[in-house]
């Protein structure tokens, strides 16, 4: 039984700073690329940043320059350091992760941490 837990979300003054974690558990799979993504009160969920197996990342505009996303393939797990954080900040983050058991991918989602940024 796979599954991804997030960790680290909470409340957090505008300006400061969160870092959210993301455990992948179980056994006999590879992780190709790992996501982070949110969900703002009343929006559509989106992309924030995205890592592939090989270190590279993309990161949604609004948060450039501000949230790093890192993983540790070794733990299996992946993180979003998140500073400078804005109200509009404020949503439901999920970990998303690409596995692989030999032939067949399976795509996982966290059950979401949420992250809440007061002014």
């Amino acid at each position: 039984q796979v599954q991804l837990v997030e960790s680290g979300g909470g409340l957090v003054q505008a300006g400061g700073s969160l870092r959210l974690s993301c455990a992948a558990s179980g056994s006999g799979f590879s992780i190709k690329t790992m996501a982070w993504h949110r969900q703002p009160p009343g929006k559509q969920r989106e992309l924030v940043a995205g890592i592939t197996d090989g270190g590279s990342t993309n990161y949604a505009d609004s948060v450039k320059g501000r949230f790093t996303i890192s993983r540790d393939n070794a733990k299996n797990t992946m993180y979003l350091q998140m500073n400078s954080l804005l109200v509009e900040d404020t949503a439901t983050y999920y970990c998303q992760a690409l596995m692989t058991w030999g032939p067949h991918q399976v795509n996982y989602w966290g059950q979401g941490t949420q992250v809440t940024v007061s002014s």
